[in-house]
């Protein structure tokens, strides 16, 4: 019986290991205008990965549905960028990359990850 037990927390583990990161994303978004609707629910940002241009300005337009705690914070690695998300609102974040690249956007716990490519 306890064999059982072990073997579906091993499952469990192995599932949470494949959705938080092993799991494909869609291939990314593009957009002309520059903007982005990132929807914050269910462990993941969605969509996870967009494409922009160096020097384009973006607007990133945030809408979290999730009320745990580590959604509440999203931070762009490399540009120097944060915001906080509330709720139901939707929240702007505006940025210009000045160089190409690939910039991940996490919550503060890293759980949520996504990736900004810049070309």
């Amino acid at each position: 019986m306890t064999w059982i037990i072990n073997l579906a927390g091993l499952l469990l583990m192995a599932l949470i290991v494949w959705w938080f990161w092993l799991a494909r994303r869609e291939p990314g978004q593009r957009s002309e205008d520059g903007e982005f609707h990132i929807r914050v629910a269910d462990g993941v940002y969605d969509p996870a990965t967009l494409h922009a241009r160096v020097g384009q300005p973006l607007t990133l337009w945030f809408h979290r549905q999730d009320p745990s705690p580590c959604a509440e914070q999203v931070i762009f690695q490399g540009l120097d960028v944060s915001a906080f998300l509330a709720v139901g609102e939707p929240t702007a974040v505006r940025l210009t990359p000045g160089q190409a690249g690939r910039y991940r956007f996490t919550c503060q716990m890293q759980m949520y990850q996504g990736t900004l490519i810049v070309d």
